[in-house]
């Protein structure tokens, strides 16, 4: 007997140090929460819950810290496997964006770390009508001389956010978890091919935002919703100022960890009329927006789709914008990325502009 534990304790103390060799290449920081958090009192579940996310299933390498401590097996006996509810489940897309089962927290008393919010990417686009005379309807914001222009431009977006704050052990109406994010999205249009003209950039919309998250621990279905105050702005001084301010609701649906349905509906905080610099905007990005996003298990590709309407049945109009990623060779830190999208309101400055745009590039730390 004493033969068996001392041998126990060297298999356990080579495969602890082991563990910090391997575990950089096989798991990932959100499984090694789970273990730590779900084994917190069981130290021999925990060691288990380890080794299945450091080291690869095989038929003949198997943890010797699955057995057991109080009986010592035959000598000729095989090792078993560990129990299989110990390895952590695969997070579905929404779990993964909105931190809804808590595995990305790792420190409460601080600042959560920043993390991507809306899809980063850097693309080639061109447009199929310029925007060579941006206008609205109040006075002194539109633009009296042609701007030169290119059609072919680059556009690149960047979008992160924060968690400021979080409750796990709510029980509100079905919702069991609350989150509050910080986040902040910057789209930039720039000119880089002309030149003739310093190769400026054309806009930058700047949007940053504050959004509670609750959670309903469900597998499928609904998942999420989501209230938010969004403030979104060009920068720019007359005439090319464009600005508006927002309160949505939006719900998040998911099925089979594969399809995900955002669905937003928001309403604009009014402004005073003679400093309004787009008082009709509303008619043309319209009153919400959903988002359709499919990716399989294998993650091989990513499709999403987003849709507005500004559900008038006199002047309807619509913008739509088709996503496609696929990982390329050389690494998991950006996708092949093409986006194709048509109608009002690209950016800011074109809300009430109608164009098709088609571009290529990458993206970059998809979920």
């Amino acid at each position: 007997m004493k033969k068996y534990y001392a041998v126990s304790f060297i298999h356990r103390t080579c495969w602890i140090l082991c563990l910090g060799v391997i575990t950089p290449v096989y798991a990932a920081e959100s499984d090694f929460a789970y273990c730590a958090q779900q084994f917190a009192q069981q130290p021999e579940a925990r060691l288990k819950c380890y080794d299945q996310i450091s080291i690869p299933a095989s038929p003949v390498l198997v943890s010797p810290v699955a057995i057991k401590t109080t009986d010592a097996p035959p000598a000729n006996a095989a090792l078993p496997d560990a129990d299989e509810s110990t390895r952590p489940s695969s997070r579905s897309y929404f779990t993964r964006v909105w931190n809804l089962d808590n595995l990305n927290s790792l420190d409460e008393s601080k600042l959560g770390r920043l993390r991507p919010h809306r899809q980063n990417y850097l693309i080639l686009r061109k447009s199929s009508n310029t925007n060579n005379l941006p206008s609205t309807p109040t006075a002194g914001h539109t633009v009296l001389t042609p701007i030169d222009m290119d059609a072919l431009e680059a556009k690149f977006l960047l979008s992160f956010k924060a968690d400021i704050g979080s409750q796990s052990d709510i029980d509100i109406w079905g919702f069991k978890t609350l989150r509050v994010w910080g986040a902040y999205t910057q789209q930039s249009n720039w000119q880089i091919f002309n030149g003739r003209n310093s190769s400026p950039f054309r806009e930058t919309n700047y949007e940053p935002e504050v959004i509670a998250t609750f959670g309903t621990q469900k597998e499928n279905g609904l998942k999420l919703v989501n209230v938010g105050f969004v403030h979104q702005s060009n920068g720019n001084t007359l005439p090319l100022s464009r600005s508006w301010n927002r309160v949505y609701v939006q719900g998040g649906w998911e099925f089979n960890n594969s399809t995900s349905i955002l669905a937003r509906g928001w309403w604009r905080l009014p402004e005073k009329t003679l400093s309004d610099d787009n008082p009709n905007l509303t008619s043309y990005v319209g009153l919400g927006d959903v988002v359709i996003r499919w990716e399989p298990m294998t993650k091989l590709q990513a499709v999403s789709l987003l849709w507005r309407n500004n559900f008038r049945t006199g002047r309807n109009r619509n913008f739509m914008q088709l996503d496609w990623s696929t990982p390329v060779a050389f690494g998991d830190a950006a996708r092949m990325y093409v986006q194709l999208s048509s109608g009002y309101g690209e950016s800011l400055i074109d809300y009430n502009h109608n164009q098709t745009t088609l571009g290529f590039g990458f993206s970059f730390r998809e979920w």
